[in-house]
């Protein structure tokens, strides 16, 4: 027996409770005697029982007792319950008197048969389990866990494991981990399952991607217990395709069946096992999902209308089908680009292509393996603008030249409009586009930079590119204010490339407004030209005042731009700067030379046509270069860039550089080949889908490499399982282009997973389709290869026993634990704590004769006890000698009538009144008096001092109440 505390910090609450008597006893004034110290000392208990509550003081006793939790695995791997019933009642018949049990079935989940006691089983029957659990699946963490609550309320104890260690749900070595720390072992009892004649088809696979019409085969393994004949089913979209007749061999089988892909499109198949004597259906069926893809597709892209027919043509002859449109039409989804199988920019400049598109067609090729093709014209390439783009990062060649030839010295003076109206986002895009210009330029060409609002300031006087992180630091310090004023800021760009000594002298003009006055613009724009400059300008949004821009241009033979996307900004200064630096179009007949063609060497097994002009352009060092000018340009390149390829044909296919290639009638097979290179080596898509199953459901796992980088909250994935049956789950993002979603209950099968924006009803919009299976469950499986050392190492961890199955007895040989039983007293320490309160009010509050109240208890306690009778006897003679002295008195009072202090008596004052009084009356009645017989002198006296001392009693007595 002892005493502990569960919170025993609040023990030092008795400091301040000991401070709080000593002031309540020296504060105590009113209540007196014992009085005083009643109170007092029931205040103090009350005290010390909240103190008790709030430390949670209990009492405890200290058992020695054996406690012990049967867990029984009762999933579909075990079918054992008749022999675990009987191993349990085995163990439970060796038990000592106090020994307890308790027993815990477990398969997905864990439920209690037979709480903790000593009288758990009837000995004369085998134990028969009640519950019901998910068979489906084996979690014996569940199982323990709740044993070990189990056991914790009862002190602690040991839990035996029945299982065969076959875990696929849930973690139990982290469980064991748990219990070893809460100092409950773990004994296991390894039972190994019954063998049943039983096949399983243990994984059934099929070539993720498949072309149409292209013969595949299932690969299939079966795992047998004996050696018997079987038939084999396949399935496609749930039509039959094929019947075989297998003979199974005891362990693992492996068969392959070939089939043809037919249509195009996703399509789920399915393998069926059938014996006659299989004792196990549920491992039978096996699933798998391909992708069948149709004939290729090619996107052309075309920057001139009807200037793919020679591409078109070639296509066409090869069956390759086709899309043309125009720049602008890119989509701004990456998942279109991905549903191509390459992708080719017919003389495109980049100023066409918004950002977006821009950075879609770099990832496609890179990401998904989609191909890409570039083909040559006055707006490809350089002269495009695709300087330092995604198009030119997965392009085999670089934009510029690289110091190849000798190109004149240029000067260059950008006038940005910095207004008000340019804070949107505008002029931080021209601020990128005047960097990329400097970066393209050369340390000997000189450029000065104006930011105009209602004035011009000068963010870089003309100087030469010697120090250009000075100039682009410069340039990134323009902020947008103030009104728009044209003709003042070109005119002192005009005053400034005066002064530069170059070649060639060039102004870039960009505003999205309107010039607050309109002077003459002739006589500066007749100078521009007179001194040999040239300007161009860039008109950005409906807000800008085109037909001034387009009519300076045209005055200073410059080029004028107009563009609603901003983000092509970049590319324009890119453009116009290649276009005023360099001489990237070379004009010159010759033939090509062929390089390192490789594969493609038998394309000039009949010679190769003349050209008369291409783009100048680089060739990167990790690039195939098939054909050389005489320059040592690359006529046409080759490289892999990322999951992709891309090819770079730098003259024309319009016939006006490359009339005799166009005419050539090799022509459209040999640009059918560069196109074909091109194509994915796998099916890609813009999400890649798998699933993860742990016990009754399956967590959905989607990735974007579209969204790589943010979060889309409104992605959601359209699930179709076996049945048909369709269903929207919302994905949560987990991060950067991740998502997931939860499917409880799933049925194994293929599911079709539609990724994208769900709509207004239960549907998802537009989106890609994907598809994933969930297999039957491992509990079905044949295989348990690691189920001995999952229980050796549940018994290590918690320092458990590896029990014998023939040998139960052993359960409760183990050494008794020692737990403290509290016992709980809150309540009941409420409870006098109140009543104690109630008292203390009483007692404080109520005027009763508590001394003659406990001395009347006492008498009668005693006299019911039968002890100190004659103690009673004389406390009432005591009492009843009182009584006959103030009887006495009463008398002497009547008999003298108030003399020497006494008060007459109504009688006396009747029968003599104050006002008839004399002494011979007095006299009179002295001598009648004297003639009676009455009480002494010192009897009087006596009498007298003995009324005196109770009137001063009965006075100090009233004095004490008020």
């Amino acid at each position: 027996m002892g005493i502990q505390a569960e919170t025993p910090w609040a023990l030092l609450l008795l400091l301040p409770w000991l401070l709080y008597m000593i002031w309540i006893i020296r504060s105590t004034i009113r209540l007196k005697g014992g009085r005083k110290a009643a109170a007092i000392t029931i205040r103090g208990m009350i005290t010390l029982l909240l103190i008790a509550v709030i430390a949670q003081v209990q009492p405890y006793v200290i058992n020695q007792q054996r406690s012990v939790v049967f867990v029984s695995d009762r999933s579909a791997s075990m079918q054992a319950d008749e022999r675990i019933g009987e191993w349990i009642t085995g163990a439970w018949a060796a038990r000592n008197e106090d020994d307890k049990a308790g027993v815990v079935s477990v398969g997905l989940n864990a439920a209690v048969e037979r709480t903790i006691s000593d009288e758990l089983l009837d000995d004369s029957a085998d134990f028969a389990f009640r519950t019901t659990v998910n068979n489906r699946f084996t979690d014996l963490s569940g199982g323990l866990q709740l044993a070990a609550a189990m056991l914790q309320k009862e002190g602690g104890g040991r839990v035996v494991l029945l299982s065969d260690g076959a875990e696929n749900a849930g973690d139990v070595r982290r469980q064991a981990r748990l219990l070893a720390g809460a100092g409950i072992a773990v004994d296991v009892v390894e039972i190994n399952t019954e063998s049943i004649n039983d096949a399983a088809i243990e994984s059934l696979d099929v070539p993720a991607t498949l072309t149409q019409g292209e013969t595949f085969p299932f690969e299939i393994s079966v795992s047998s217990t004996a050696s018997q004949q079987a038939e084999l089913r396949l399935f496609a979209d749930n039509e039959e395709i094929s019947v075989t007749q297998v003979q199974l061999e005891k362990g693992d089988n492996r068969f392959v069946l070939n089939s043809i892909a037919v249509e195009p499109g996703y399509h789920r198949f399915r393998a069926e096992l059938y014996t006659t004597s299989d004792e196990q259906a549920a491992n039978n069926t096996a699933y798998a999902f391909s992708r069948v893809a149709g004939p290729p597709h090619v996107l052309i892209v075309e920057g001139q209308p009807q200037s793919s027919a020679n591409v078109e043509a070639a296509l066409s002859a090869s069956f390759i089908g086709h899309t043309t449109i125009m720049p602008e039409q890119l989509s701004v989804e990456l998942a279109e680009y991905a549903s191509y199988d390459s992708i080719i920019l017919n003389n495109v400049p980049a100023t066409r292509i918004a950002e977006k598109p821009m950075e879609w067609l770099g990832k496609a090729v890179s990401d998904y393996g989609v191909g890409l093709v570039m083909l040559g014209g006055e707006d490809s390439f350089g002269l495009g603008g695709y300087f330092k783009t995604p198009v030119e990062r997965a392009l085999p060649v670089y934009m510029d030249l690289q110091g190849k030839r000798q190109i004149p010295s240029l000067g260059l003076v950008l006038v940005i409009d910095r207004s008000g109206s340019m804070s949107d986002g505008k002029l931080e895009l021209a601020k990128e586009a005047a960097i990329r210009t400097i970066e393209l330029m050369r340390d000997v060409d000189t450029v000065g930079v104006i930011a105009f609002d209602s004035a011009p300031w000068w963010v870089v006087e003309p100087e030469k590119l010697s120090n250009r992180d000075s100039i682009i630091e410069r340039i990134q310090g323009i902020q947008s204010e103030g009104g728009t004023e044209i003709y003042n800021a070109l005119q002192a760009g005009y005053k400034g490339l005066l002064e530069v000594d170059a070649q060639r002298k060039h102004m870039i003009l960009l505003t999205d407004g309107q010039s607050a006055t309109n002077p003459g613009y002739e006589a500066l724009t007749d100078a521009i030209v007179e001194d040999q400059m040239t300007l161009s300008t860039v008109a950005v949004g409906d807000g800008a005042d085109q037909a001034l821009l387009e009519r300076l241009a045209k005055a200073a033979k410059g080029r004028f731009y107009f563009t609603k996307d901003q983000s092509t900004l970049p590319a324009i200064f890119s453009r116009e700067t290649v276009m005023m630096s360099r001489t990237y179009i070379v004009e010159q007949s010759f033939t090509p030379a062929v390089a390192r063609a490789a594969d493609w060497g038998k394309l000039w097994n009949g010679g190769v046509p003349k050209i008369n002009a291409y783009i100048a352009a680089t060739a990167k060092e990790a690039a195939e270069v098939a054909l050389l000018t005489p320059d040592g340009d690359p006529l046409l390149a080759r490289w892999q860039y990322g999951s992709g390829r891309s090819v770079a044909w730098t003259s024309d296919v319009t016939g006006k550089w490359a009339r005799e290639w166009v005419q050539w009638p090799a022509f459209p097979t040999v640009l059918t080949e560069w196109v074909k290179w091109t194509f994915p080596q796998f099916v890609n898509n813009p999400y890649s889908i798998t699933t993860e199953q742990d016990g009754g459901q399956a967590t959905l796992k989607v990735r974007s490499e579209a969204d790589a980088g943010s979060f889309d909250n409104a992605l959601s994935a359209g699930i179709e399982d076996e049945s048909g049956r369709y269903s929207v789950r919302r994905l949560m993002p987990i991060g950067p282009g991740e998502y997931e979603t939860t499917l409880p209950a799933t049925e194994p099968g293929v599911y079709l997973a539609q990724i994208g924006q769900k709509s207004n009803g239960n549907a998802i919009e537009g989106g890609t389709t994907s598809a994933f299976v969930i297999p039957y469950s491992p509990e079905y499986r044949l295989s348990n290869t690691d189920g001995p050392e999952t229980m050796a190492q549940i018994a290590a961890t918690t320092g458990g026993r590896k029990l014998l199955l023939d040998d139960p007895q052993s359960v409760f040989d183990f050494k008794p634990l020692e737990a403290r039983k509290p016992i709980e007293l809150t309540n009941k320490l409420l409870v006098a704590a109140l009543l104690l309160w109630l008292l203390d009010i009483a007692l404080r509050r109520l005027s009763l004769p508590y001394g003659r109240m406990l001395e009347w208890t006492g008498i009668l306690l005693r006299q019911r006890n039968g002890r100190n009778s004659s103690h009673t006897n004389e406390v009432l003679e005591s009492t009843n000698a009182v009584s006959r002295l103030k009887r006495r008195t009463a008398e002497a009072s009547r008999f003298y009538g108030g003399v020497s202090g006494i008060a007459p008596s109504k009688e006396s004052d009747n029968r003599t009144k104050p006002s008839e009084w004399s002494p011979s009356a007095n006299a009179a009645a002295s001598v009648t008096n004297t003639n009676q017989p009455g009480p002494s002198a010192a009897r009087i006296e006596q009498d007298n001092a003995t009324d005196g001392t109770i009137n001063r009693l009965l006075a100090a007595k009233n004095k004490k109440r008020r």
